[in-house]
């Protein structure tokens, strides 16, 4: 099989390949490249490729293999990362202008991960500015079209990493999520997604949009894949305050365990009359499916759901606020060229250097922190955070996973809702719960797409740290679909 026809195969198939040696690290890495340079200047999946540094790892990897070396579970096969992720040497912008020339001086404890693991990192990838946005149009770079259908949104805030596993560019990239942007756009693009329990992925040195959400997550073409990526990812790092002590146990060796006598919550409130009708059919067809493979469906409520929405947008831009508060044009970052002081150089920088989603979010974060406000918004949705949260363990009283649409419809129409930040935020909200739970969730294919052909996610989300409980789950829907 030629390297070019791989890339269309699973990263396991890739890992198999490169492990038998019936292609070569380089080869593969050069005909990832060169896919990408042909469909980027159309999709704009990426910001920065590393095409020097990413050929030279490659054979690296090659020449360890060649000396009888353990080259680790990813074998050499190509990898993106969303733009969030500080590499090393290597320009990471946050897709906004105010980071455009920031070369960080170290990886990121994931971006080490998928090195020390054989990944070749082969770019950066698109997102919406900061990880502030639903649909990738906040780009500082342009927006990012998704390969299913160029005239639509592939999602966001992780546009870019579903987008390139989508159109095969890499068979993983890594994507973070803060209220839905690594599961919405694999829903959009018809890809895996995977948000782990938070804490379970280091966040040392991904640039921080709300501290107490974001969660680094792979995107992949299968089940099987997202489990080998989870496998790399996680882990304790001393480095970050909030990260799980403890080794977790292995995501892929749950993968066979099936689905016989697995209870699924089923929640009322995630097939409202906000969500469309064929989106939830499909959903519902796959839930036949998990009976048929002796799964039992149960009836769950969240109750506090509706205001999921309200509690993110209070939460998320009151953390970004602060997090945001170190662009200032003096220690990194864009610095405006004519100003008269220095509280002018900081207004001038943050204008010139944020976009308007940015600049929206920040105001209302900055508000809800300020005296007099404080109780009414920011702490009175710290409140309604843990009525969500408790709403999902009693859920969990009475199920194993729970199962519901990952969005209330299917990938939108580019500049569809650019004009309506409401809108376009509500495209979030069967996403935005487990995340203020810190929960592990995910977005897999569902078999059937809507009329149009465009593609239909599928969200399992479980309790805390059963990663492999949801991976079983999925695999399991995941083998019959194909099989069947």
């Amino acid at each position: 099989m030629s390297a070019d026809a791989l890339l269309d195969r699973s990263l396991t198939e890739q890992v198999a390949a490169l492990r038998a040696r019936e292609v070569t690290s380089a080869a593969l890495t050069e005909a990832a490249l060169a896919r990408i340079g042909r469909d980027n200047p159309r999709l704009n999946a990426g910001i920065t490729v590393d095409r020097v540094a990413a050929l030279s790892a490659a054979a690296a990897i090659d020449a360890k293999r060649s000396a009888g070396a353990e080259i680790g579970p990813l074998s050499g096969v190509p990898v993106g990362l969303k733009d969030m992720i500080c590499t090393e040497g290597l320009r990471t912008t946050a897709a906004s202008k105010i980071l455009d020339t920031f070369i960080p001086p170290y990886d990121a404890t994931v971006a080490a991960r998928i090195r020390s693991a054989g990944g070749v990192i082969v770019g950066k990838l698109n997102q919406d500015e900061f990880a502030m946005g639903s649909s990738n149009e906040n780009s500082a770079y342009g927006p990012v079209r998704n390969p299913v259908d160029e005239t639509r949104s592939p999602g966001g805030s992780s546009g870019g990493s579903a987008a390139a596993v989508a159109a095969r560019h890499c068979a993983l990239t890594l994507g973070t999520d803060t209220g839905g942007s690594i599961r919405q756009p694999a829903s959009f693009c018809g890809v895996v997604g995977v948000k782990p329990t938070y804490g379970r992925v280091s966040r040392w040195g991904v640039v921080a949009f709300a501290s107490s959400l974001d969660q680094v997550g792979p995107l992949t073409a299968t089940v099987e894949d997202a489990a080998i990526a989870l496998d790399v990812l996680m882990g304790h790092d001393p480095k970050d305050s909030t990260s799980i002590v403890g080794a977790p146990e292995s995501v892929a060796a749950a993968l066979d365990r099936g689905v016989g006598g697995l209870k699924i919550g089923i929640p009322a409130e995630y097939f409202t009359q906000g969500c469309d009708e064929e989106v939830a059919a499909a959903v519902r067809k796959a839930l036949s499916t998990y009976e048929r493979l002796g799964a039992t469906l149960v009836d769950v409520s969240l109750p506090h759901t509706p205001y999921a929405v309200a509690t993110y947008y209070l939460i998320a831009t009151a953390e970004a606020s602060s997090n945001l508060a170190r662009y200032d044009g003096v220690r990194y970052g864009r610095r405006a060229e004519a100003y008269s002081g220095l509280a002018d150089m900081y207004g001038r920088s943050r204008a010139e250097g944020f976009g308007d989603e940015v600049k929206r979010r920040v105001m209302l974060g900055t508000y809800a922190l300020s005296a007099g406000y404080y109780d009414a918004y920011y702490l009175k949705a710290q409140r309604v955070r843990t009525l969500i949260s408790r709403d999902f363990a009693r859920a969990f009283e009475r199920c194993d996973v729970i199962a519901a649409p990952t969005s209330p419809v299917t990938a939108i129409g580019l500049g569809e809702r650019v004009a309506d930040p409401l809108q376009m935020y509500l495209l979030d909200v069967f996403t935005i719960p487990a995340s203020l739970a810190g929960l592990p969730c995910m977005s897999l294919p569902c078999a059937d797409r809507d009329g149009g052909g465009l593609p239909i996610g599928l969200q399992l989300i479980a309790p805390p740290l059963q990663e492999g409980r949801m991976i079983s789950a999925a695999a399991a829907y995941e083998r019959e679909v194909s099989h069947g």
